[in-house]
């Protein structure tokens, strides 16, 4: 009868061990392709179709990249981070010792973008594919190889500070670019509030910016967030009630 007992807490600790390995079992790496644009400096990724502007100021720095449409997701991406690492065994233009680089979703490459020799075409549907910043490149794969097959997983972001609200518009119309987010890295939904106003949903306009159409001028404003895993955060009160168009407001709040 004791050995009955055993082998049944035997069988279920192996079940519970299973099952807690699944997780990170189910985190796959995909196939891809990956090239490079915007320089050594990467100075010609500013900007792009996610709205962040100057990405060092929105906390990306150079490690970033545009997705092609089968990435990208009509801008449900931006801000998405992915490992990327270029895969040795089918390509000899990749560096010794496989290294892997964590980059984030700021742009789009559109089908037959040539903004450099490197990437026309093949970010047509449905190829998978990351147009990467060429210091980002460089961390994995040789200057001469123009493009490489690479596998990635997409991954958590980490992120120094809290979240960041770029408020653009004019009075009726606040346009919100929302940056330096992590955990997911990617705002699924987005509400505001004013200080003597209700919570109020938001739509997204294009990219990382999402717009409210209230007449929001002389409060202060809150910000709630849901991310694409369903966590939400509240930034109570980012900006303050003599906010500008045109103002970065960074807040306390974190997705971890």
């Amino acid at each position: 009868m004791a050995g009955t007992t055993l082998g049944l807490l035997a069988l279920c600790a192996f079940v519970l061990l299973l099952a807690g390995s699944s997780p990170a079992a189910a985190v796959k790496w995909s196939p891809a392709f990956a090239t490079f644009y915007g320089g050594s400096d990467a100075s010609g990724t500013m900007g792009g179709a996610c709205g962040y502007g100057n990405l060092y100021n929105a906390g990306y720095g150079t490690r970033t990249a545009a997705l092609s449409t089968a990435l990208f997701n009509n801008g449900a991406m931006c801000g998405a981070c992915f490992t990327i690492a270029c895969d040795a065994r089918k390509s000899r233009w990749c560096k010794p010792g496989s290294p892997t680089i964590t980059v984030t979703a700021t742009n789009f490459c559109p089908p037959n973008w040539a903004l450099s020799s490197n990437n026309g075409g093949w970010c047509n549907p449905p190829r998978q594919h990351f147009d990467m910043s060429q210091p980002a490149w460089e961390t994995i794969a040789v200057y001469q190889a123009g493009i490489v097959p690479v596998n990635y997983r997409r991954v958590p972001c980490q992120r120094s500070g809290g979240v960041r609200f770029t408020i653009n518009g004019n009075s009726y119309f606040e346009l919100v670019v929302i940056s330096n987010v992590g955990g997911s890295g990617v705002v699924a939904q987005a509400w505001i509030k004013g200080s003597s106003a209700g919570w109020m949903a938001m739509s997204r306009n294009w990219g990382a910016s999402w717009q409210s159409n209230a007449y929001l001028n002389g409060q202060s404003l809150s910000f709630r967030l849901r991310s694409d895993n369903g966590r939400e955060i509240t930034a109570n009160n980012v900006a303050p009630a003599g906010w500008f168009f045109g103002g970065t407001y960074t807040s306390r709040a974190q997705f971890y």
